[in-house]
Formats: C-alpha cells, structure tokens, sequence
C-alpha cells in the first residue's frame, strides 16, 4: 500500500498508487471530447432554416440574462467549446492539475469541487461581467479549471511546473501570475471570460476553506506523491506515531505470514478504498484508530 508523508493514502496501482486518469478526470475528458465532436458533426445538418450547431448554443451556451438564459445553461457552459484549441489547452489543464487533486481528495469530492466551481464562474460571470463590460454566449471549462489551477497552486505551493517546457516557477506564483492576469484584463474587450475565470478560482479558494484543508502544509512533501508514481517504496519503520497523519501504511502482502495479517490487509484494503472514492475525512473514528493501530504492528 503506498502513502505519502501528508497522510493521504491511496491504493496501489501497477505503477505505485497513484492514477494518471483517475475516474472523474478520464470522464470529464471523455464528455468534454464527445459533446465537441458531436457538435462538430451534428452542427452542419439543418433544422427547418437554421443549422442545428446554432441550437445548440441558443439552448446550451451560458446567454446574458435578457438574450436568451435558461437555467441549466450554468451548467451545460462547461461541456462546449469555441474550437479544438480551447478544448484541447482547456483539456490538458484539467489533466495536469486535476488529477493530482483528485488523487487527493477523493472522486466524489473532486467531482464536487469541480462543478461547483464552473457553476460559481458561469454566476459571476451572469451577474458581475454586464456591469463591468458587454457580455455574449459563454462557453468552455475555464470556469470551473480555474477552480482547479488556484487549489493545486494552495494545495502544493512548492511544486514546480515548467513553462513552456523549460522554464520551472514554483505552482504558488504561477498561480499568483496567473490571477493578476485575469483582474489585469477586466473589463477588456478580448472576448475571454476573465470574470468566470475569477469566479470559479473564488469559489475554489472558499470550497477549501471550509473545508478545512490547511494550504501550503504539503509543499514540500507533497512531492512524495509524485515520485511515488513512478518508484514503490516502503515506509522506514518508526514506532513514534503522535496522530494518525504520521502514520505510514506500506504493501504488506510480502509480510502476510499469518491469518490475521491477511485480514489486517482486507481491512486496510476497504479503507483505503474509501480514501480512494471519497477522500480522508469520510472515514469513521473508528476506522481512522484501525488504520493508525495497523501502522504501528506493520512498522
């Protein structure tokens, strides 16, 4: 069983515990892909006079309030996009960030955060935006990957990412960079929703807020994540356990000799699972003093 040093477990994979498509992500993709490509193709058929790809963004694209809004269009915005570039540099940023974020949260949560956050930038972008400059159809997952993109940078301060392939910056300021870009461009005339992409980030940051995740507590060790994707490692053992973040659970099926050790690992299997779907903070008192008093016998 794999960990990492901030007390996060995670089942492990062929490559060490952590999923390069975990299932929200690979289906977000997946849908975001198949709504582009099926507008693509239905798009050029007609229906009566007009072309069925103009329906499609009168009854799906997020429309100012006055010219056209309907209510689920707060939510249907985030699956259509202007163009393959938009998905694709969309698309990769979901990946990128997202599935680290995943892995860590949980898939329930993940999903959660995910929407909720297009849903606040598709808001502020339909009651803040008309005030500051003029507004027409919205589409895409900036919204809600802005959401994203302002976690990982609070999440894992210290990570460093490459732009442009070469140049490192730590996520913490590119995030920072990022952000006065957007307040930088309010008010332009681009035709980019800055105020959506500030609304899902804003919404980002209060989703984990009361969620009571601590920013910036894993930046240095988050990074033992990531390298364990790549390399299984065990946990050195260490019977100095103070809480039941410090506790470290490691691949015990080469140590099973005995029957309860075998049904240690079913157990621990189970939790681990349910970290898995739904993040740490699902789990039971009592299923938190099962996985700390395992890392104590397996260490």
């Amino acid at each position: 069983m794999a960990y990492n040093n901030s007390g996060n477990y995670y089942r492990p994979s062929p490559i060490g515990g952590f999923s390069f498509f975990p299932p929200v992500i690979k289906a977000l993709l997946i849908s975001n892909a198949a709504v582009f490509l099926g507008m693509m193709f239905l798009g050029n058929f007609h229906l009566g006079e007009n072309y069925l790809g103009e329906y499609f963004y009168h009854y799906f694209a997020l429309l100012p309030i006055g010219a056209g809004f309907l209510p689920w269009q707060l939510f249907t915005y985030m699956f259509i996009h202007a163009g393959f570039t938009h998905l694709l540099f969309n698309m990769l940023a979901l990946w990128m960030f997202g599935m680290e974020l995943e892995n860590t949260m949980g898939s329930r949560k993940f999903l959660l955060f995910y929407i909720l956050c297009g849903l606040g930038g598709g808001l502020v972008n339909l009651l803040v935006a008309p005030l500051f400059t003029a507004v027409g159809p919205t589409v895409g997952a900036s919204g809600a990957i802005y959401g994203v993109l302002l976690a990982f940078g609070m999440m894992f301060p210290d990570r460093l990412i490459f732009i442009y392939f070469f140049i490192p910056i730590k996520a913490k300021y590119f995030v920072i960079l990022y952000m006065a870009l957007e307040i930088i461009s309010v008010g332009s005339t681009d035709g980019i929703a800055h105020f959506a992409h500030l609304g899902g980030a804003l919404v980002g940051f209060v989703f984990l807020l009361t969620d009571g995740y601590q920013f910036g507590s894993g930046s240095g060790r988050s990074a033992t994540m990531f390298t364990s994707a790549f390399s299984r490692r065990q946990a050195p053992p260490s019977s100095d356990y103070t809480n039941v973040s410090d506790a470290r659970i490691y691949d015990i099926r080469d140590h099973a000799h005995s029957n309860e050790e075998i049904e240690l690992q079913r157990h621990i299997d189970e939790i681990l699972d349910k970290i898995s779907k739904d993040g740490y903070q699902s789990l039971t008192a009592e299923e938190k003093r099962l996985l700390f008093e395992a890392s104590k016998k397996l260490n």
